[in-house]
Parts: structure tokens; C-alpha cells; sequence
């Protein structure tokens, strides 16, 4: 095991005979890498969130219920209790008219057993397609928070790589240029000694 002596904080930036040049190159890299990897991840993600949240936003404000007739009976047995969660439900075909009175027919999850002609409520864009329910503003929030997140550590990410694949070819080159300078200066100091 090496010894190594008290850990000196910002050694690359003081003066010291021993110091080269590239151990200056290689602390402004390590800096300049650190610097961009903080504010790519920090403002990728706020951007990303910012608009995740106003892209929802948008939907809650554009999207609205419609109220949609079953046009077939929904598969299954007929429940008198209504259904607390979505994979209680199943897929039945239903018909509802858009905000400009054209009809329009899709797929909903409705009551098994429920019969035709039965209302059921559906989520329609402003063309008067189905969507989902719109996301709350606190589920909105939270996608955003999740998404920003994500996509702030995958910014991020790439300016980390660059910079220790460029402090790796910088080590890379150090090691060779200090094997160069052993071999010519290390026969220079002659009085080998002979085990």
C-alpha cells in the first residue's frame, strides 16, 4: 500500500516547483467539467419541469368532460356496486358528440355488465378526441418534479463524461511523457546497483 501524506486542497493552483503544466490543464478541466455538469443538469431540468407543468396546465384548461353513450353491451357480469378503481372496469365501445356537435365514437372503460345507452363520463381534447383526465395541479407538480429530474441527470451526464474522458487522456499522456523522460534521463544517473 502507498503511503500518502496529508491531502493539500487546491494543490494544482498553488505554486510549487513540482507542479507541470499539465497538472494546471488538468485542474482548470476538472473545473470547467464541474462548472457544466452543475449548471447543464441544473438548467436542463428547470426547463424541462417548467415545461412539463405548462404543458398540463394546458390540458387541464383545454380538456372537458364529455358525457358518452355505450353503444354495446360492456363485457362481463352486470356489478351494482360501482367500481372504485380502473382495473375493476373494462373496455367498451361509446359514442359522444364534440364541442362543434360532430359525432364521434371510441374505446372507454366503463362498468362491467353495463348495458347500452348507458352515460358514461369521457375526457375530450379541443378536436374532440378522447384523452385521459387531466393530471391535478399537485400530480402535474410532481410529474414535472419527476421528469425535470430525470432529464436534469441525463444533461448532466454528458458533460461529466467528456470531462473525465478528457482528465483520462490527459493522465493517459502525462504517464507516457513521464516513461519518456525516465528512459532519457535514467541512464544519466548511472551507479546501478547489482542484486
Amino acid at each position: 500500500m502507498a503511503f500518502r501524506g496529508p491531502q493539500v486542497w487546491l494543490w494544482r493552483w498553488r505554486r510549487n516547483p513540482l507542479r507541470r503544466r499539465a497538472d494546471a490543464v488538468e485542474a482548470w478541466v476538472l473545473l470547467a467539467a464541474w462548472v457544466v455538469t452543475v449548471l447543464a443538469g441544473v438548467l436542463a431540468g428547470l426547463a424541462t419541469a417548467r415545461t412539463v407543468e405548462q404543458g398540463m396546465a394546458r390540458e387541464r384548461v383545454e380538456w372537458r368532460p364529455a358525457v358518452a353513450l355505450l353503444t354495446e353491451q360492456a363485457p362481463g357480469p352486470a356489478d351494482s356496486r360501482p367500481a372504485t378503481s380502473s382495473s375493476e372496469q373494462v373496455w367498451a365501445k361509446v359514442r359522444w358528440s364534440a364541442r362543434d356537435g360532430s359525432a364521434h365514437t371510441g374505446q372507454a372503460r366503463v362498468q362491467p355488465g353495463s348495458g347500452v345507452g348507458t352515460p358514461v363520463t369521457v375526457w375530450t381534447d379541443p378536436q374532440g378526441r378522447l384523452v385521459t383526465r387531466p393530471a391535478t395541479p399537485s400530480e402535474a407538480r410532481t410529474r414535472a418534479t419527476l421528469v425535470g429530474g430525470i432529464a436534469g441527470v441525463c444533461a448532466a451526464c454528458v458533460p461529466f463524461v467528456a470531462g473525465r474522458a478528457l482528465r483520462s487522456r490527459l493522465e493517459s499522456r502525462r504517464i507516457d511523457q513521464w516513461g519518456y523522460e525516465w528512459a532519457r534521463f535514467g541512464p544519466l544517473w548511472g551507479g546501478r546497483t547489482r542484486g
